[in-house]
């Protein structure tokens, strides 16, 4: 288990943006945004004072979490995850002991050293986006150890190009930009009664309107609704062919998702960005729960949980659709057959165009063109760290 010099993990190092930047988090925007200021249904929609903006009850508190793993011979890699400060200690105090020394190509031993070391605290949130963005950064260094991309060491090309649809609230730019589809947030919940309700109605029709009956539309509700509101959405929106409605319930809520689905066969379900590891996976396909599964690497455990989630869901004939995640996206779905598009994130303020989901914190995060995407065909992810958009956690002066 102790790798040759080339190989050897020699450090570890942990990073979070510099404030007021954007990157790490979609919500630590810097100015008036979509994402952070539109009325968007969420878990926390029922407190009237923490309605109208996202950040005021704290979605973006935590912060974004880079990791650099360097080895003896000088290579670096990149994974990134949220859980800021309090993630980069978990990495700096704890995991990096099963990383220095090691090989980074032990991937699947390093993870399982990392998951079981953590379960008495862990095994969701902030110990398993740790785990995430050391996995990610692992693959990155396999991939420049090796002088290939990411999506050659997973499986190599399954596609030409990946399609993409957009998450955001200008429906029809995104057809005008060619995306195939557009998910846009759901913006009332059960909380806001029956004006809420029809108002939701209300935006799906004018959508369907505005891109007419071949372009794809969704819903992302967030967590924020529960059973009955979720059947009586997916009867209202019926005439207009929403393709899914997505994270209706909170995550652990298994048997409401399975309530949902045996109550409207026609409406396609998906679930998974809140879920972590596999484990939450196995349950929503035993119970034949959802249509689509919706891993995000940067959460999930990343790429080495996420492959078993795909090997799992491709014996039901599920697809996976990472929920964004970027660069690491587009490697990975380029790699699987059962992982037929890519979800694409309009971070610009207004949402009517696309830009680079870390902000200026990488260089070279590939752009869709045209509605699709590839993978660099660089070594590892093909992307790089801007060391002047971030600060070190904990740095080597003060360990």
């Amino acid at each position: 288990m102790v790798a040759n010099d080339k190989f050897k993990i020699a450090d570890v190092r942990v990073y979070t943006p510099l404030s007021g930047r954007e990157g790490g988090d979609y919500h630590a925007q810097p100015g008036r945004h979509w994402i952070v200021d539109s009325i968007i249904a969420n878990p926390m929609s029922r407190y009237p004072e923490y309605r109208e903006r996202r950040t005021s009850w704290g979605i973006d508190v935590l912060g974004g979490l880079i990791v650099e793993i360097e080895t003896e011979s000088g290579e670096i890699g990149i994974g990134i995850s949220h859980g800021g400060e309090i993630g980069g200690l978990i990495v700096l105090q704890h995991l990096s002991r099963f990383l220095i020394g090691s090989d980074p190509r032990d991937v699947e031993r390093l993870w399982d050293q990392m998951w079981r070391s953590t379960l008495y605290y862990g095994r969701k949130g902030i110990a398993v986006c740790a785990i995430s963005a050391v996995d990610l950064a692992l693959w990155d260094l396999c991939g420049k150890l090796r002088d290939e991309p990411v999506y050659k060491l997973l499986g190599g090309e399954s596609k030409a190009t990946i399609p993409c649809y957009v998450t955001g609230v200008q429906p029809a730019r995104y057809k005008e930009l060619g995306f195939f589809g557009a998910k846009m947030p759901l913006p009332f919940g059960p909380a806001d009664g029956r004006e809420g309700l029809k108002a939701n109605v209300e935006m799906v029709a004018n959508a369907r309107e505005s891109v007419g009956p071949d372009f794809d539309l969704m819903l992302d509700c967030y967590m924020a609704l529960d059973v009955p509101y979720t059947i009586e959405l997916a009867n209202a929106v019926q005439p207009y062919r929403v393709r899914w409605i997505e994270e209706p319930l909170p995550p652990d809520d298994y048997d409401g998702h399975a309530r949902i689905k045996s109550a409207c066969p026609w409406q396609r379900i998906t679930t998974g960005e809140h879920e972590y590891s596999r484990y939450g996976f196995r349950e929503l396909i035993a119970r034949s729960c959802v249509d689509i599964l919706q891993p995000d690497l940067t959460w999930v455990g990343g790429v080495t949980e996420a492959r078993k989630i795909a090997a799992m869901a491709s014996a039901h004939d599920i697809p996976v659709v990472p929920h964004g995640s970027g660069v690491f996206s587009s490697h990975f779905q380029m790699a699987f057959t059962n992982t037929p598009f890519q979800e694409v994130l309009a971070m610009s303020p207004d949402g009517m165009e696309i830009v680079p989901l870390w902000g200026d914190l990488f260089a070279g995060d590939p752009m869709p063109v045209n509605g699709t995407i590839r993978p660099p065909d660089l070594p590892g992810w093909g992307i790089t760290l801007n060391h002047e958009s971030v600060v070190e956690i904990n740095p080597k002066s003060s360990r």
